[in-house]
């Protein structure tokens, strides 16, 4: 099972087979801005800083484009990671705690 480490946080959790980040991170009992959990509005786009993601569904281009693909950003909804991954949120994105009893979990 991969590890996610959300820079800056010091939260890093276990990522299931096939779990996207931002489900995994909901499952451990955290947050971050997203929008429609699909893919379709790249408001849960951040970056990685070490590791590798896949997509198990088509991203759109107009959603995820080719540079930023390249320049390391991803979508959370959608990005699996393959190995462990080391993301950063966007200076406008804060990671929030919404169930402290799952976040203890992993402590």
């Amino acid at each position: 099972m991969p590890t996610l480490t959300v820079t800056g946080s010091g939260v890093a959790i276990r990522v299931e087979r096939g779990e996207a980040i931002l489900a995994a991170l909901a499952r451990h009992g955290y947050s971050h801005r997203f929008g429609c959990r699909r893919g379709g509005c790249g408001v849960c786009k951040v970056e990685i800083v070490a590791g590798e993601v896949e997509y198990p569904t088509t991203v759109a281009n107009t959603v995820l484009t080719g540079d930023e693909r390249a320049d390391g950003t991803c979508l959370t909804c959608r990005a699996v990671p393959v190995s462990d991954v080391e993301i950063r949120l966007r200076p406008e994105d804060k990671l929030k705690c919404l169930a402290p009893m799952l976040a203890a979990l992993i402590a």
